[in-house]
């Protein structure tokens, strides 16, 4: 059923699969390590068609101060953080409360309260643009960061509760009687027992929905527009002027911006990976 471990393989095979992971590693960084290329060019390159060749200068110190003494980037960062943090915040809460309700007690709507939480999880966001965006309109969120980050946290709950029931289900139901038994009100089982036991898939969950956030690009197009409330992944188009685009930019733009989640997931690497392993081996 599982595969084979490769120190079980013989010599020919454990030789041309340590050699193929390089070529894998290398052609899978193939288009970040394109934009990174591209952020040190010169534009006179991109004038010229010199997409591939080598640069005829290195100006990575010069697009980098352009992207953030010339432009909006920093505001651009500050936004995604604005919207970025509430967002985890607010996901991550709501869906700690509503898995330990969903896990925890029984009732005859359960299943079907579950089910509309995932359910949400399979709708093509594409069909919601037009009434989602009305939505804003009406009740005055558009183009504002607040807009965004309610939209967001709406949007994440489904799958954060998803993740957080079936986690709580698989926590020791003994732990939880053991605290009824002494008398232990229903919320300070959840604030003192359950709470600290979902240390780790906290953390996991929070990389995942500050990944997914950050680097959304859809929504932070259509519900906002300029300088004041858009995040980073939609700034970045604000290199492009009106019959050309500043590649060169762009790129050190998307570098600009793809540093916050690389440093979450480092930072939180261990948490991450002990919470979406934690009771897979008994």
């Amino acid at each position: 059923m599982y595969p084979a471990p490769i120190e079980r393989a013989s010599r020919p095979v454990q030789f041309a699969y340590q050699a193929l992971i390089p070529m894998a590693l290398v052609l899978w960084l193939l288009p970040l390590i394109a934009v990174a290329v591209f952020s040190i060019r010169p534009d006179a390159d991109f004038a010229n068609a010199n997409y591939w060749g080598w640069p005829s200068s290195f100006e990575g110190i010069t697009n980098y101060s352009k992207v953030f003494l010339e432009s909006d980037m920093p505001r651009y960062l500050w936004n995604s953080v604005l919207i970025t943090v509430p967002t985890v915040i607010g996901a991550v809460a709501l869906s700690c409360m509503t898995g330990f309700a969903l896990g925890i007690y029984k009732f005859k709507a359960n299943l079907w309260i579950f089910f509309l939480f995932v359910a949400g999880n399979f709708v093509p966001f594409q069909i919601l643009m037009v009434p989602v965006r009305d939505l804003t309109l009406d009740l005055g969120l558009y183009n504002t960061k607040t807009g965004l980050v309610l939209f967001h946290i709406a949007f994440q709950t489904g799958f954060c509760t998803l993740f957080m029931r079936n986690f709580i289900r698989a926590l020791p139901y003994e732990l939880i009687e053991a605290a009824r038994v002494e008398g232990v009100a229903e919320w300070r089982i959840f604030w003192f027992v359950v709470l600290p036991l979902m240390k780790p898939a906290i953390a996991a969950l929070a990389v995942l929905i500050f990944t997914f956030i950050w680097n959304d690009y859809f929504w932070a197009v259509v519900l906002t527009q300029g300088a004041e409330s858009q995040p980073v992944t939609a700034g970045i188009t604000s290199f492009n002027a009106q019959y050309r685009a500043a590649y060169h930019l762009m790129s050190a733009g998307s570098i600009v911006a793809a540093l916050p989640p690389v440093a979450m997931f480092f930072l939180m690497q261990r948490h991450f990976i002990a919470g979406l392993t934690l009771g897979a081996v008994k």
